[in-house]
């Protein structure tokens, strides 16, 4: 059985096909740059989003297509559909695609080109798993220089709580699907075994690290104003404090436990993610 892995050198991809390795599965490595891709240690195919011509010989021979969410918001619908079409025609039999929680009903701003990729993959009639991931934990953790620094973690989320897993359990949770058996027609939701604020992210790394850390929460707004201060993209920084928003409203505290039984343990606990992001600090 040959699994393809789509968007492979990137930071979740990475992680799937050191997965499947260890697995022993035939893998193939579907990405931007072959050259890269090499560096996986597997076959390496030209796959272009935005090439539509590059897809169909990349999936050619695929049992099992591990469908990465591209990165671009605002134009992954167009991209999608190319994915889509090219499955179809390459005579893909299992397409996994990485979505978002509840992207059927979520109110969070990146959910409607998930939902509308969720419905393009149906409408196409290949068997599918949907992994609806939830935040990465990274997310958080890749930013403690700046929470240490300053003190404070700034955003707009409230007291809403986040089920956050790393990307290193999500991708666990990839491979077990794409090697396992029972799994077509299947929509997991994706995430951590607990949701966490960001007041408690704060109060963990002020406890792991000894340096007061606290949360300040603002307006969507006013943390838009900060984002794009911290040199992010106008539009970029007002889609992320509108994702904040959604998560005050609930849109992330999905806590199902799905992930932790695919992978068959706990997913990594908020402490212990801060607890390995500050020893790479060193």
């Amino acid at each position: 059985m040959t699994i393809t892995v789509t968007g492979a050198t990137g930071q979740l991809g990475r992680f799937v096909v050191a997965a499947l390795k260890r697995q022993g599965a035939d893998v193939v490595a579907a990405v931007r740059d072959t050259a890269k891709g090499e560096s996986l240690g597997v076959p390496a195919r030209l796959a272009d989003y935005d090439r539509p011509e590059t897809l169909v010989p990349a999936f050619e021979g695929t049992d099992r297509l591990l469908f990465v969410s591209g990165s671009e918001a605002g134009r992954r619908v167009e991209q999608h559909r190319a994915v889509v079409e090219a499955a179809v025609k390459a005579g893909v039999g299992h397409i996994v695609y990485t979505s978002i929680t509840r992207a059927d009903t979520s109110i969070n701003p990146l959910a409607p080109e998930h939902r509308a990729t969720e419905e393009l993959i149906v409408a196409s009639g290949l068997p599918y798993t949907f992994l609806r991931n939830n935040w990465y934990l990274e997310n958080y953790t890749g930013n403690l220089g700046t929470a240490l620094e300053h003190g404070v973690i700034l955003g707009a989320a409230g007291d809403g709580r986040v089920a956050a897993a790393t990307r290193e359990d999500l991708a666990a949770g990839a491979a077990a699907v794409l090697t396992g058996d029972g799994h077509a027609g299947r929509i997991y939701e994706t995430g951590g075994d607990v949701a966490f604020s960001m007041a408690d992210l704060a109060a963990t790394i002020t406890a792991q690290s000894g340096t007061e850390v606290a949360y300040r929460d603002l307006p969507e707004d006013d943390y838009a104003q900060a984002l794009i201060g911290f040199g992010l993209p106008e539009g970029f920084a007002r889609v992320l404090a509108a994702a904040d928003t959604s998560i005050a409203r609930g849109s992330l505290d999905v806590a199902t436990g799905d992930l932790s039984r695919l992978i068959g343990r706990p997913t990594t606990t908020l402490a212990e993610a801060v607890t390995a992001a500050l020893k790479q600090r060193g």
